[in-house]
């Protein structure tokens, strides 16, 4: 059972993951495709979200590891992930006064092995991954103190999975409801205060101790 300054950091890695990786993408697009067909639906589910745990606890633990006897450079850079945080939530707010459906176009058949690879290309080669899920996540994760990491790790951890399997195993029924564009407009809403909220906390976290 969690303790209660663990509730909080599971609870702001799982509302940092799930407003990143809640974006329409390659990825995102991929497994909603997969999960249409019903084709690999497990094997794509699986790499996506091991990848992601992984980049997660690499971000988190690396960057406290580096930042953990500079304390001016981790307020820097809480500062920077603020911003981009507040960015990253105006951009989400805009998306949602012009939202646009997810549509999965290509119907082409694939194997496994294409399948998986796409998902690694999708996953490994896209340099936003790496400044959202290693940079940013692991900024605002290592902002916590050492007994709490994990527990933002897990949160955010599990942000990803259980987006993966809805997106992946409920594709089907959660197809017409993607299709609205009005879906999107509330999904991108949300993620907007989402971002918002979460870059006033690091703000906070920022300056704290320095009054």
């Amino acid at each position: 059972m969690m303790t209660s300054p663990a509730l909080p950091a599971f609870a702001q890695g799982l509302a940092l993951s799930l407003g990143l990786i809640a974006a329409i993408g390659a990825q995102n697009a991929l497994v909603l495709r997969q999960g249409l067909r019903r084709e690999h639906v497990g094997s794509i589910v699986l790499f996506c979200a091991t990848a992601d745990a992984v980049l997660i606890a690499a971000g988190v633990l690396g960057m406290a590891h580096a930042l953990g006897q500079r304390p001016e450079l981790a307020r820097l850079l809480a500062l920077a992930g603020a911003a981009f945080l507040t960015m990253y939530g105006v951009l989400a707010l805009r998306r949602a006064r012009h939202a646009q459906p997810m549509h999965p176009a290509d119907n082409r058949p694939m194997t496994r092995g294409t399948a998986i690879a796409q998902a690694a290309a999708f996953t490994l080669l896209n340099p936003h991954v790496y400044l959202d899920t290693v940079l940013l996540v692991g900024t605002v994760g290592a902002q916590q103190p050492p007994a709490l990491r994990g527990w933002f790790i897990a949160g955010a951890a599990t942000a990803s999975c259980v987006w993966f399997i809805l997106l992946g195993f409920g594709a089907r029924l959660m197809a017409p409801w993607l299709a609205k564009p009005g879906a999107w407009r509330w999904l991108d809403g949300l993620i907007g205060v989402t971002m918002l909220v979460l870059a006033a906390a690091l703000i906070r976290r920022a300056f704290a101790g320095t009054s």
